[in-house]
């Protein structure tokens, strides 16, 4: 239940716009809701409608702890920059998959091809999903922006709490006993540059990175005593501030102290003499002999060092949990009631793809691990490394608001209330629709009744962009396949349309980049055209676009349903000259739900405008995106290191440069790109005349 707290509210909303068209009504109904203690609420807000300022008034007043679900990175990296912009005295997280890529552990009997697990792990993203559980055990005035990867195990929260420890100015500590906690919680030793989840030894002064940060804890000892705690920038080593007390917590989610580890051993063997008797008994030796010898030599690696590749699949063991029981995931994190309830609040994104996408991920993950449990690849207790049910995480969140353009029926059917947000507070309607064929045609009439030879869907895209770029707008086209993405753009480049593509296989950081250059324009260095598949079509919010190229429209199937089509058409919706072209050869049943819907949505924003006498504004956003301010503090820090070098060699600009270059090969033979890069950019910035 929502209750009127006496209290300094957690949030403190920042915007210069007050709620406007729709939004005051839907905030209002929506509050109204969580005071009755409704479980399930939706908000049909059109493209455009702002249902995430919505979302952040009604954070504000329910003044609790919040997930934001999102069903993809990008949009989670957008969405969290929004929330950061809007609550910039609170703590926004971003928590996705930390993969660029990953190829999970399987075989394939038919073939007897073991594909072993293979992954790129961005230790960036590493860094923020660290950031994200300490923020949840630390505070309150915490909003999540995450994507399904939420559901996925995690590690225990209280292991992960009960393994950080505190230091505090005048604590008995001796050095051989903080470099053993340190290892203990996963810290790697290095005597080179610190990176997150790293630390160096320099007789009394110890220096820590936590996972979570990119500044290092200095740490001073005199007789056994810590004497001095000091925060310090990682690349200028200058300091930032002293402190009296700081938090080191582990280095990794998976996480155990040695009594747990030693108890998982003794389970986990206890299941291997289990399972390698029902093998055997079987006629399966192979797979018997084959499971002994993984799962002794992972058992060998958890005595020695505590962690093994693959430990995740011993999580039940390591965690005391039953056989079947769920995971913990980031749900566990956060804070519970007096009675043990979840007390937060989950707002579901773009919810008509997100809730599928939740309620699919346990069966895939399950028949795959099935395999390689029935072919002595992993123990049964693997299976228990898995990603919640559906009714799981139902069970493991409180009040739930879905938003989305087109809620699906699940929402319909659980929700207490649909509460609609159709007017734009900008006056924006939504986009003209004109059908276009794909096959080239002579004489072909347009939509102003004019007669012309007409060449097909792809000539006369090229003819409208390019009338689109001469005014300085942005064009989006939509392909079926990625390859067609890809080629299309390159012969759109070959046309002289500045362009690229954007599809899933793209790194969740060029992602973001990618979008920024576009928003951008050429005179910014970035591009006009960009071309995608279904990447491009919930929640992307690019206000610049004022044509969207829907290419075959008319292959009915997922990227070309109703609903996509209403998604991908209110792509337009955030411009005053935005318009869409379905290109098809016939009008499906798909494409006359999506343009009657359309239709009706216009015609109401229209009489509402006229009623009001309101003229429509194009949104007007900043370029902005989650690394960019991580990209600001490292120019910053250079600036700062520059700085300090000119003052270390009184200006001798020969003696810094030769230095500096001498690191830098160096670093490059020691193949540390990471370092060479920066010293590269510093010697760059040395090179200039000081400001």
């Amino acid at each position: 239940m929502c209750k009127v707290k006496n209290t300094v509210p957690l949030f403190n909303l920042q915007s210069k716009f007050a709620p406007a068209g729709d939004q005051p009504a839907a905030i209002k109904q929506l509050l109204k809701g969580l005071k009755r203690g409704n479980q399930h609420q939706t908000l049909l807000g059109v493209t455009g409608s702002g249902k995430t300022f919505t979302m952040a008034n009604i954070i504000a007043a329910y003044d609790k702890p919040t997930l934001v679900l999102a069903h993809n990175k990008t949009l989670a990296a957008q969405l969290a920059q929004e929330y950061r912009d809007f609550f910039p005295h609170n703590v926004v997280c971003y928590f996705v998959s930390y993969y660029d890529y990953y190829q999970p552990e399987a075989y394939l009997p038919v073939t007897d091809t073991y594909i072993e697990k293979e992954a790129m792990i961005n230790k960036e993203i590493d860094r923020l999903r660290h950031t994200a559980t300490q923020a949840l055990l630390t505070r309150r005035d915490v909003i999540i922006v995450a994507s399904v990867s939420a559901i996925y195990g995690l590690g225990s929260p209280a292991d992960y709490e009960a393994e950080n420890f505190k230091l505090t100015v005048g604590d008995e500590m001796s050095r051989s006993k903080l470099l053993k906690k340190l290892v203990s919680i996963h810290y790697n030793r290095t005597n080179a540059d610190l990176t997150p989840g790293t630390f160096r030894g320099r007789g009394n002064l110890v220096e820590v990175m936590s996972p979570a940060e990119k500044s290092i804890i200095r740490i001073s000892l005199t007789a056994d005593v810590v004497s001095v705690l000091v925060e310090i920038d990682a690349i200028s080593c200058e300091i930032v501030k002293n402190l009296d007390t700081v938090f080191i917590f582990p280095a990794k989610h998976f996480i155990t102290n040695v009594a747990a580890r030693t108890r998982a051993v003794a389970t986990i063997r206890a299941e291997l003499k289990t399972q390698l008797t029902h093998l055997e008994k079987t006629g399966k030796l192979l797979e018997a002999e084959r499971l002994k010898r993984r799962t002794n030599y992972d058992l060998a690696l958890m005595r020695e060092v505590g962690y093994c590749s693959g430990i995740e699949n011993y999580s039940r063991h390591l965690s005391g949990r039953a056989a079947g029981a769920p995971p913990d995931t980031l749900l566990s994190y956060y804070p519970k009631n007096k009675t043990g309830q979840p007390d937060f609040l989950t707002i579901v994104d773009e919810s008509h793809v997100t809730i599928p996408q939740i309620a699919g991920m346990y069966a895939g993950d399950q028949s795959r691990k099935k395999t390689l449990v029935e072919h002595g690849f992993r123990l049964p207790s693997a299976l228990d490394n898995r990603p919640l049910t559906f009714p799981e995480f139902n069970q493991r969140v409180s009040q739930v608001i879905y938003t989305s353009a087109t809620p699906a029926d699940y929402e319909h059917e659980v929700s207490a209330q649909v509460v609609e947000q159709i007017i734009r507070p900008t006056g924006l309607v939504d986009p003209k629709i004109e059908v276009k064929p794909i096959m080239a045609r002579p004489r072909f009439k347009g939509a102003q009744g004019e007669a012309f030879d007409y060449l097909g869907q792809v000539k006369d895209f090229i003819t409208e962009t390019k009338m689109e770029i001469e005014k300085g707008h942005r064009v989006l086209a939509t392909t079926l396949t990625k390859k067609m993405a890809e080629d299309l753009s390159v012969y759109l480049k070959e046309q002289g349309i500045k362009a690229e593509y954007l599809h899933s296989e793209i790194k969740t950081i060029d992602r973001i980049k990618i979008l920024t250059n576009f928003r951008r324009g050429p005179s910014a260095g970035g591009f006009d055209c960009l071309v995608g598949v279904n990447l491009l079509r919930e929640g992307l919010d690019l206000p610049e676009v004022t044509l969207i190229g829907i290419l075959d429209a008319d292959k009915e199937g997922f990227l070309r349903s109703t609903v996509s089509l209403i998604q991908t058409i209110g792509r337009a919706a955030r411009n005053v000259d935005g318009r869409v072209i379905l290109y098809a050869d016939q009008i499906t049943a798909s494409m006359k739900k999506a343009i009657n819907e359309t239709n009706r949505r216009r015609e109401k924003q229209l009489a509402y405008n006229q009623e009001n006498k309101i003229t429509p504004q194009t949104i007007i956003k900043n370029i902005t995106d989650i690394s960019q301010n991580l990209e600001d503090e490292r120019a910053q820090a250079l600036v700062d290191l520059v700085k300090l070098d000119r003052a270390t060699y009184g200006g001798n600009m020969r003696k810094i440069v030769k230095e500096k270059e001498k690191q830098m090969r160096e670093a490059i033979k020691e193949l540390d790109f990471e370092t060479a890069a920066l010293l590269r950019d510093e010697i760059k910035l040395l090179m200039e005349k000081p400001k």
